[in-house]
């Protein structure tokens, strides 16, 4: 599995994966890392796709968020379903990572 990325004016986006759990979290930190590192400060993480996610897959999302904003960036999601939105909800962290209705939305394009 890799998180292809595409550029999208002065910010990336990330597709993630179906299941966002202790098999994609490890890979998801690393194409974070790797877009960071490419020069890469903002970015969106477009779960459309992503169906289920567990506390792992959680725990990446604010890794990934801390590392965005340790070098000056910022990363925010898009398009969380039902479940992914519940995730956030009960741990109390749909505030922290608040979900965007689209990718354009992430980054103030309507």
């Amino acid at each position: 599995m890799s998180f292809e990325l595409k550029i999208r004016g002065d910010y990336a986006i990330l597709a993630g994966p179906a299941r966002l759990n202790m098999v994609s979290a490890p890979k998801l930190r690393t194409a974070v890392a790797e877009a960071l590192r490419a020069g890469h400060r903002r970015l969106v993480l477009d779960l459309v796709a992503t169906e289920f996610m567990d506390s792992t897959g959680l725990g990446a999302l604010v890794a990934c968020l801390r590392e965005a904003r340790e070098t000056g960036g910022d990363f925010r999601i898009a398009n969380a379903g039902t479940q992914v939105q519940m995730v956030f909800e009960l741990a109390g962290m749909d505030r922290l990572l608040r979900a965007y209705p689209s990718v354009d939305a992430a980054y103030g394009n309507p």
